[in-house]
This record gives structure tokens, C-alpha cells and sequence, in this order.
């Protein structure tokens, strides 16, 4: 397989390029290369119940992740803990998986 260098428009592209694209441009930040891919066969079915809980326990771990983030004190232990490991590639994630652990199934800490 081929390695494709695209051009500089390509390489700074994000998400869709338009509204009525199902391309989506991602660049990976540490490594800096570019992937695409397609949505083929997206679901027109509504979300069950449990799909949307399981969307807003996302969105509860995610904003708690944003305030320790947002927290010097807290973000410094929790880059110290970060460093140590090598599993995860960013703080973020690695903040992600942590807190995954303290919510049970309806969003809710334990």
C-alpha cells in the first residue's frame, strides 16, 4: 500500500467539508498524519432508551473531566499520575478512563 502525502487544504481539513459531505478529515495530533473516512451506512432508527443514557453518562464524565481540567491543582496531580504511565496517549483520555470508573450506568457518581 501506498503512502499518500495530501495537500496542504487537506491537511488542515477537520470533520466534514460540508453539510451534505459523509467524508470526514481527521488529523492526528501527535503523529501529525492525515485519515479519512466514510459514513456508509448511517442508522435512520431512532435511539433506544438505552443509547441515550448511555449518551448523557458520556456527557456527565466529560463535563466532570473538563472542570478538573479547568482546576490547576487537580490537572497537576493529575498530569503527575499521567506521566507515569504509558497506556494512554493524553490527558484527556487518560482523565477520561479514570473518572469512566466513578459513574455507574445512569450518570450518576458513585
Amino acid at each position: 500500500m501506498a503512502e499518500i502525502k495530501p495537500m496542504a487544504l487537506i491537511e488542515s481539513m477537520r470533520k466534514k467539508v460540508c453539510m451534505h459531505s459523509d467524508v470526514y478529515f481527521r488529523t492526528n495530533k501527535q503523529t501529525g498524519k492525515t485519515f479519512t473516512g466514510k459514513l456508509c451506512y448511517p442508522s435512520d432508527k431512532e435511539p433506544s432508551a438505552a443509547q441515550i443514557a448511555a449518551k448523557a453518562r458520556f456527557a456527565k464524565v466529560v463535563a466532570a473531566v473538563r472542570t478538573i481540567l479547568n482546576d490547576p491543582t487537580e490537572k497537576a496531580k493529575l498530569q503527575a499520575e499521567f506521566k507515569s504511565q504509558t497506556k494512554i496517549g493524553s490527558l484527556f483520555g487518560y482523565a477520561m478512563h479514570k473518572l469512566n470508573s466513578q459513574y455507574d450506568q445512569n450518570g450518576d457518581k458513585i
